[in-house]
């Protein structure tokens, strides 16, 4: 089947029991078991049949052998990072969510494991990284919130010569746009409260892994720990995923239009979007991104605006956390999602005060050109200091 099928047949897409289309929410804390150890089911931590139907779906759609479900993107990175030990290493990029940023240095460092920060575009400083103690590379790509491309293939066979795993977060491009696994990567997880999703309405995390081997791993983690998606959830996440790819179409035209519009806009001082033939990862991303991009942009005004009064001043586009909805959402990564990050080190990894990033959504594309104008034009008011002729050009 081809991917858009996948998306309404693939994975388990009917309840045997009743023929029903959408899978029912099975509500069951525990099943009757009438012989001991003949169930597939017993508990719902350990197993629910509207849980098995959303993990089948996301390893069909990743093309990988197992799929699991989380209680959050978190948890589901958090659970990843369980496969090691005290003592082990792990080399990670360094444009990572701020929660991963948070998990690593809060938690994960308490208990003994080590890392490596690096730019992972640059291979021969993944290479140089490895030691003899390093179990794993991570990385994102598109990166948040700066959607750097990292050569996905590349990493993974690095990797490979050095029998370790690689761990991709697959958040900014949904398996629409991008599949790590078929690109030979051991583990790819996503924050599926994101593009998966897609309505807003659920908080929720996947995981894929390349084989049942690694599956089994993950398996056992998902039951220990705890952190699973509940069977509602699952059943909301299941739904939004049917309409993955009429979502997708939408948001990439919409951010192909934007960034065009971004490009001519005097008040922006540079662009950040995989997309721009100008960016140096853009042959990459050309090579392992399908049908478009992504729809994240990040954007930094020029020095001395104030990122605040532009997105306080937007009508259409909600100012919110989050990413990949319907709607399109805009935030200040130095104030929001990288504000646990401290200051410094965001600056070293290029999240500058004025950098603002755009989930763009699938309202009508001249309503959220008008938006962003009214949202530059709010910047010139008071101010005879800023004006399209006082502005430099873009960087």
């Amino acid at each position: 089947m081809k991917f858009d099928t996948k998306l309404l047949h693939g994975g388990i897409s009917e309840d045997k029991t009743t023929g029903a289309t959408s899978i029912p929410i099975y509500m069951a804390s525990t099943f009757h078991q009438k012989k001991i150890g003949e169930n597939k089911y017993e508990y719902s931590r350990s197993g629910n049949p509207t849980r098995d139907a959303v993990e089948a779906l996301i390893a069909d759609l990743e093309g990988g052998s197992d799929g699991f479900a989380f209680a959050s993107g978190s948890a589901a990175i958090d659970t990843v990072f369980s496969l090691f030990s005290a003592g082990d290493h792990v080399v990670i990029g360094n444009d990572v969510y701020g929660g991963t940023f948070r998990l690593i240095n809060s938690v994960l460092k308490r208990f003994g494991m080590t890392f490596t920060v690096v730019d992972t575009r640059d291979l021969e400083a993944v290479e140089n990284a490895i030691t003899d103690k390093t179990k794993a590379i991570y990385l994102e790509t598109p990166t948040n919130p700066l959607l750097r491309v990292t050569d996905i293939e590349a990493v993974a066979n690095i990797a490979k010569e050095h029998k370790i795993l690689s761990i991709i977060d697959n958040t900014f491009s949904s398996p629409y746009v991008q599949r790590p696994i078929e690109q030979g990567v051991d583990i790819s997880l996503s924050s599926a409260s994101k593009y998966l999703g897609g309505h807003s309405d659920v908080i929720a995390g996947v995981v894929v892994t390349k084989d049942h081997e690694l599956g089994e791993k993950i398996g056992y983690l998902q039951n220990a720990i705890g952190g699973i998606l509940a069977p509602q959830e699952s059943w909301l996440l299941q739904r939004g995923m049917k309409t993955l790819s009429l979502r997708m179409k939408a948001h990439l035209a919409n951010a192909d239009a934007i960034f065009k519009y971004l490009s001519k806009q005097p008040l922006v001082s540079k662009i950040y979007y995989p997309g721009d033939p100008n960016n140096p990862d853009y042959e990459v991303a050309k090579k392992q991104m399908h049908h478009g991009f992504g729809a994240m942009i990040s954007f930094e005004l020029q020095p001395g605006l104030d990122p605040k009064k532009f997105v306080e001043n937007l009508k259409v586009i909600t100012l919110a956390e989050s990413l990949g909805a319907l709607e399109s959402l805009i935030e200040i990564p130095a104030l929001m999602t990288h504000g646990s990050i401290p200051r410094d080190i965001r600056l070293k990894n290029g999240i500058k005060d004025e950098l603002i990033r755009l989930s763009v959504g699938v309202e009508d594309q001249s309503d959220l050109l008008a938006d962003l104008q009214q949202g530059f034009d709010s910047l010139k008011e008071g101010n005879p200091d800023v004006s399209d002729s006082k502005v430099g050009s873009k960087a």
